[in-house]
């Protein structure tokens, strides 16, 4: 038996097993078996590596994907640079952490602004949006981070106004705000002050349509979740697992 999962604190948005599970029905993997993990702490990891030795690989959702990375045995240097971990593969009882986070954004985000780049606010400041900064780095979008404090962004939620969001075409949400069951929070915007201009992605998946898209939308901008990229590194993710 061969079992993979996924660790968080909250996991009733979570499509990851359904994903999966949907892969190991259609090619035969009737061996193969995905479960999510709810860790009230993440020391708890531990623990479930003992009870459960038959894992052979994790993915790791917020708020664990910086603090996960001190339990792990090795970490890739992609993850290492990053800074945050989303995968987990398990060979011999070692585990070792990687990114696929990285992979997933830069496909689905390239899908949205195509050959554009424009300068781009990254909403959040937590794991997932190391992986976004990251991405954006490597293709030369200009980009500042928006955080409740200047300790984890460059600007905080009070500081953005007409002028920076008009400087900033391209938003990023990568907090869980408008995730299920919460659909009605958004990030705190002037959202009065969206247009055509405006690019949305919001790594947020479930629902379909966030209201921080929905408030685009109303105002003329384009905008993507982030089911592309939940396919798109849960595939890098199996690559990993597979060796």
């Amino acid at each position: 038996m061969r079992i993979f999962g996924l660790i968080g604190e909250r996991l009733g948005h979570s499509l990851s097993r359904e994903l999966f599970e949907e892969r190991f029905h259609r090619e035969g993997l009737h061996d193969h078996h995905y479960r999510l993990f709810e860790l009230e702490h993440v020391e708890q990891l531990t623990d479930l590596l003992r009870d459960y030795p038959d894992l052979a690989g994790l993915n790791v959702t917020i708020p664990y994907k910086r603090s996960v990375m001190p339990l792990l045995d090795a970490v890739d240097p992609l993850a290492a640079a990053v800074g945050a971990v989303n995968t987990i593969a398990i060979r011999d009882g070692r585990t070792t952490g990687y990114n696929t986070d990285v992979i997933g954004f830069r496909e689905a985000l390239l899908e949205l602004i195509g050959e554009e780049r424009p300068r781009a606010l990254v909403l959040g400041g937590g794991g997932s949006s190391r992986a976004v900064s990251h991405v954006l780095r490597g293709l030369r979008i200009p980009h500042r981070v928006v955080s409740r404090s200047r300790e984890h962004g460059d600007l905080t939620w009070d500081q953005l106004d007409r002028t920076v969001l008009g400087a900033c075409p391209l938003l990023v949400n990568t907090t869980p705000l408008g995730m299920h069951p919460d659909t009605d929070s958004r990030p705190p915007l002037p959202y009065e002050h969206l247009g055509t201009q405006h690019l949305l992605f919001d790594l947020v998946y479930n629902p379909e349509e966030t209201a921080f898209l929905r408030a685009g939308r109303e105002r003329g901008a384009r905008g993507l979740n982030g089911l592309g990229m939940l396919k798109a590194q849960a595939e890098a993710a199996w690559r990993i697992w597979n060796g």
